[in-house]
């Protein structure tokens, strides 16, 4: 990632380029490459790193790179919902909702989980909630998976390897080598699925919202309970829900 370098600038300025490259990296950074690309000398930004570290703006991962803390995802999400095309957004949902008939959502990547930005619930009485704000593992989720395939192959190894792959459903993949072909199928397809892997009964699918660069910046899913949809009859939807993600990228292009 190509960052502005900046001669000069108050201890805020480089506060603000600081949570600016650590969440636009396309990859971990180490505070050594920050401080080269920001042109902060290094006493100083261990010091403003240190700051940020303990206020959970950003966070130290075992490599000892640099990954958004959960107050940096807050401020984005805080944003995302107080966004001026929060009513647009809600009317794509809900146009997809009661097409499929089944609840559909937004589901944004988080670390090791998946967190549930926005939803249109489905009015049946029987349906399963997970109410927004709600965090769900990657490797069992369609949404997770689908996050997952997009990552470079490498990267994708090293997290696979140090989930806790738990078996959470009746058909929850807990074999790394099953899991990598799953994902590479996910990959090629484009479209993650949930066959009864994260909860008993109920099937999901998920496509990407990819952002102006073409990468994968969020997740949308919709999920069913199986005694009302197989998890075919859902991905039957794959060109409605194609569509809606394509309207909803449009929006982020106008951000």
């Amino acid at each position: 990632m190509t960052v502005q370098r900046r001669e000069k600038g108050s201890s805020i300025t480089r506060v603000l380029a600081i949570i600016e490259a650590v969440s636009r990296a396309e990859r971990p950074m180490s505070p050594a490459e920050l401080a080269y690309s920001l042109d902060i000398p290094k006493p100083s930004i261990h010091r403003l790193l240190q700051q940020l570290e303990a206020d959970n703006y950003i966070q130290i991962n075992m490599r000892g790179l640099l990954i958004p803390g959960d107050r940096m995802h807050s401020i984005a999400l805080g944003v995302l919902h107080s966004s001026r095309f929060s009513a647009l957004r809600q009317a794509i949902l809900q146009n997809l909702a009661e097409t499929i008939g089944e609840t559909c959502g937004i589901a944004i990547p988080n670390g090791t989980d998946m967190i549930y930005y926005d939803r249109i619930q489905t009015n049946w009485p029987l349906r399963i909630h997970l109410p927004v704000g709600s965090r769900t593992p990657v490797w069992c989720t369609a949404s997770g998976k689908l996050y997952l395939s997009s990552l470079p192959i490498e990267r994708r190894q090293r997290i696979i390897e140090k989930l806790p792959l738990d078996k959470l459903a009746r058909n929850t993949i807990t074999e790394v080598d099953r899991l990598q072909t799953e994902l590479t199928n996910v990959e090629q397809s484009q479209l993650g699925t949930d066959n009864e892997e994260f909860v008993d009964g109920m099937v999901a699918c998920s496509v990407p919202i990819r952002d102006p660069d073409g990468k994968l910046f969020a997740c949308l899913f919709t999920h069913a309970p199986v005694i009302r949809k197989s998890l075919a009859e859902l991905i039957a939807f794959e060109p409605e829900l194609r569509q809606a993600a394509l309207e909803l990228a449009e929006l982020l292009k106008e951000h």
